[in-house]
């Protein structure tokens, strides 16, 4: 992909620079201000694909220790400068076709046949190249490429207009030139505006147009998507950056939401191919979480181990009982604390009530082999790890 930008881009450097000595010639000899005008506007086209060229080489080199994000946005920094160059060459032109309006002795213009062959052919030029600049900026995505295509396309326009000036003069109209250097400086000033508009967008990071809701439509489709809580796109260069903060339910495990993410990111590339994705999940209580779901969230997230969870509807209220792993070589004061602990969590309690209590007891223990100890705790025995 970059050898097709960088081949289009040395391609616009030939058609600018043919089209510039073209005009230039027919410029000087006919005495066209409006020609001339256009022989300026294809020198700065030819200085601004030059700097196409080098912005297209350098904006395909990969991130490194300094540019973490690439070098895509060289190409808007380039297409900047070119918009700069469009207004500077409109102001002068229009200067210069004041005066010419305004003088009593204007300047005589010759309307020759060379002048109208070679306007005609830059018509025709700028037509394919445009064409050309505009289908690869868009399966590239360069702005560099997408400004020179800009450039050719106002050329066109400002060169018929150049034309309609040059019928003028055959008709009579002497001042006709003028006029058409002027219409040609308007044409130049809408396109310096529209390039400049899209290249300071990128250069603040707005998000591209329609980007970011075809993307929210994406992620929401995929299962067990809860709800997309933030989502941040910026472009640099072709490649798209996306941040992504989705909410899922808190009772997924790692291995599922490590999943869940991958499908994500395969979501996203499907709209946008040249996507970079960074997905962050948010764990999340729903409302549909079953008693068991909640309990084993619980110890999850007080870091417990626990098993054999059972729960019973009595009278209208539910009872749950689990075994609880714990340290061996804890008391059993403590072994109670940790119980009562995860007994007390407003997870458990707003679904449960306590379980009748037991009397404590040790078993006899063999190395190697667990104990059990029941306590009177609301979530039933806790399972004592150790040895004899």
């Amino acid at each position: 992909m970059q050898d097709v930008k960088q081949r289009v881009a040395l391609s616009s450097i030939a058609a600018s620079a043919g089209l510039t000595v073209a005009k230039a010639i027919v410029g000087v000899t006919s005495g066209s201000l409006a020609i001339l005008s256009e022989a300026a506007h294809s020198l700065i086209d030819l200085g601004a694909t030059v700097m196409t060229y080098f912005a297209v080489r350098v904006s395909g080199k990969p991130a490194d220790a300094e540019h973490h994000y690439g070098h895509g946005k060289v190409e808007s920094v380039t297409a900047l400068a070119e918009t700069a160059l469009l207004f500077g060459l409109a102001g002068v032109v229009i200067w210069e076709a004041a005066k010419r309006l305004m003088s009593a002795d204007p300047p005589q213009v010759e309307a020759t046949r060379w002048a109208f062959a070679v306007m005609l052919l830059s018509i025709v030029v700028d037509f394919f190249r445009a064409r050309v600049l505009y289908r690869t900026a868009q399966q590239t995505s360069s702005e560099a490429l997408e400004a020179d295509a800009l450039h050719f396309s106002s050329d066109m326009w400002s060169s018929l207009a150049v034309v309609v000036g040059l019928v003028g003069i055959t008709l009579g109209y002497a001042r006709a030139d003028s006029v058409a250097a002027i219409v040609v400086s308007v044409v130049i000033c809408i396109a310096g505006w529209r390039l400049a508009r899209r290249t300071i967008d990128t250069l603040t990071d707005t998000a591209p147009p329609g980007v970011a809701d075809r993307i929210t439509a994406a992620v929401t489709r995929v299962p067990s998507v809860v709800e997309i809580e933030r989502l941040r796109v910026r472009q640099v260069g072709e490649v798209l950056f996306v941040d992504l903060v989705v909410a899922v339910s808190r009772t997924l495990p790692l291995d599922r939401v490590a999943a869940l993410k991958n499908r994500i990111v395969e979501a996203v590339r499907f709209e946008r191919s040249a996507a970079e994705v960074t997905v962050t999940t948010e764990p999340r209580a729903l409302d549909d979480e079953t008693v068991l779901e909640r309990v084993m969230v619980t110890a999850r997230n007080r870091a417990l181990a626990v098993h054999h969870v059972t729960v019973h509807e009595i009278e209208g209220r539910l009872a749950i009982s689990l075994d609880l792993e714990v340290d061996g070589s804890l008391s059993l004061g403590a072994a109670h604390d940790i119980a009562s602990g995860l007994a007390r969590n407003r997870g458990i309690v707003a679904t449960a009530m306590h379980c009748v209590n037991a009397v404590p007891y040790v078993c006899a223990a063999e190395p190697g082999i667990k104990t059990y100890l029941d306590l009177p705790l609301i979530a039933g025995r806790a399972a004592l790890r150790g040895r004899a």
